[in-house]
Parts: structure tokens; sequence; C-alpha cells
């Protein structure tokens, strides 16, 4: 079907979208855009917010330099990922180290420019968030705790750029937000122990290698009983239609996770609670939609594109 040329490209294309995680930068894409729709423009017409060209460029400045945090971070990380996820890291080095930086620089001066067609602002905050996400892949993510914290911050700016950009701030907002920094910490701390073997091996001073599994686990389990507090605050105070059953699920899902965790000690094991936490981040940004199913519904049947 395919010649020789043909499948060297696409093992290549495949290889890119490997190391710059293309699937999660989709997530982040949607999620901006449900976000902005339901929370941070619920007022305006949905073809208002969809065509508009400011939102659009911020959005793909956001995954540009994403993709390129990724390619970063896969070259500080490479041989730690050869032990840690030996199977990826041979699909990862079919585009060579070259070629990834390369592509590095260009991703990040296509963010700065599209950042430029909005204002001198966003060139400004890229310009720091393209800092930020080197200086944690080379500095911070081998120093424990703070690293983790760095890395949770890092995952929720996409949401910060939306929210500068509308303008629309909401105390429910920031509640969300807090959960989320929650179970982001919750999901690093995590990978942590699925990788103690590489981690230790290239001397990352993580959790788990400094203070212990069981510490890990300890704050870990804090973490998880943290979540209490803003779901209750989400439920109890404001208004977030159907979500509640998101929160109630997503509950029920870190009780599991967290009788598994102590009684789970392998890469495998700490694989499926790393799932877990994927789960309920996934599930988190689609469940945007059950703040107002009737908006949804309205919003469905108002689509006009012509």
């Amino acid at each position: 079907m395919f010649n020789r040329k043909q499948k060297h490209i696409l093992l290549k294309f495949f290889s890119m979208f490997s190391v710059v995680r293309g699937y999660n930068i989709l997530i982040v894409v949607i999620a901006q855009y449900l976000a902005s729709i339901y929370i941070f423009a619920s007022d305006m017409p949905l073809k208002k917010v969809l065509f508009d060209v400011n939102l659009l460029m911020l959005v793909l400045a956001t995954a540009a330099v994403i993709a390129a945090g990724y390619i970063i971070n896969n070259f500080y990380d490479s041989e730690k990922d050869l032990i840690n996820r030996p199977n990826k890291t041979m699909l990862d080095k079919l585009v060579s180290q070259n070629t990834k930086l390369s592509f590095y620089f260009v991703l990040n001066f296509s963010a700065v420019v599209m950042a430029s067609y909005v204002s001198f602002k966003p060139v400004l905050f890229f310009s720091f968030y393209i800092f930020a996400i080197w200086f944690y892949s080379h500095k911070l993510k081998k120093r424990p705790i703070i690293g983790n914290v760095v890395s949770a911050l890092l995952t929720l700016t996409p949401f910060f750029v939306i929210f500068v950009y509308y303008y629309n701030f909401k105390y429910v907002i920031l509640v969300h937000a807090t959960f989320l920094f929650l179970i982001i910490s919750i999901r690093e701390l995590t990978k942590d122990l699925e990788n103690i073997k590489g981690d230790l091996t290239q001397n990352y001073r993580t959790v788990p290698i400094v203070y212990g599994e069981a510490t890990s686990k300890q704050i870990i389990t804090a973490l998880v009983v943290a979540t209490l507090f803003p779901v209750y605050f989400l439920i109890a105070k404001f208004d977030i239609g159907y979500m509640y059953l998101y929160f109630f699920i997503c509950e029920i899902l870190l009780i599991i996770y967290l009788i598994l965790l102590w009684s789970f000690s392998t890469k495998t094991q700490y694989l499926w609670l790393h799932n877990i936490l994927k789960l309920i981040i996934v599930a988190g940004v689609f469940s945007i939609l059950l703040i107002d199913v009737d908006l949804v519904i309205n919003r469905i049947m108002s689509v006009n594109f012509i």
C-alpha cells in the first residue's frame, strides 16, 4: 500500500507526533474553546467566539508553545525515558535531536508571531511561558516538590491566557482551577512513583527518591483529601448545573485510586493509577458542557455558519 519512502515519512510523522504529545495538545485546544464558549464568553454568540481570529491565534500559540515544551522536555529526559518508557523512546528517536531542536525554535518563534497578531501583551506572556517551560525542564524538574508545583502551574497556564483575553473574572473559575491544580499535582507525584527507576539512574531528586515512597503516598493522600474542599464549594456555593455528577464520580474514583495506591508498588501498577487521573482530567474537559445543558442545546440548535 505504501512504498518505502512513504513508510519512512509516515514513521517520522508518528515519531514527532509522539514527541509533542499531539493527543494532549488536542485536549488542551478543545478545553480552551469549551471554556471560552461556556464559561469565559458564555454571553457571546457561538459564531462570534468560534470565528474570533484573536482567540484562534492565542489557542494556536498555546498549542505551539506546549508542543515545543514537550520537545525540550524530551531532549533533557531522553536518557531517563529510555529506562522508563523504552518503547516510546525508540519511536521518538526516529527523529534526530537536531531536527527536534530546530522544530522547537520554529514552534516558539511561530507562537510569538501569532501572539503579536493579537497585541504586544500576549507576546510578553508567551515569551515568559516559553522561558518558564525551558527553565522547568532544565533546572526545576529535578527538584522535589518545587518541580511538581511548577509543572502543575505550567499545565494550568493555557487557561490563564484565555481568562486574560476575556478578562471575565468569576470566583467559580478560581475554585475550578484549585481543583484542577490538586488533580494535576497528584498526577505529577504519581508519575514520580512510576518513574523511580529512571529518575534514580539519572540523579533526579524527586519526592519518592528524596523522601521515600511512603511519604509520597502520604502527600498524595493529603492532596486527595484537599480536593473535597473545592468540590464542596463548587456544589454547595455555585451553580454548576449537572457538573456535580462529574465531581461525585471524581471523588469515587479518587477513593478507589487511594485504596489501590497504598497496595501498589510496581511501575505497571502506578501506570494504572496514572491512567485513572488522566481519565479524570480528560472527562473534566468535556464535563464543562454539563454546567448549563440548556445553553449547550440552544447553542447547537442556533448554529448558523452561513
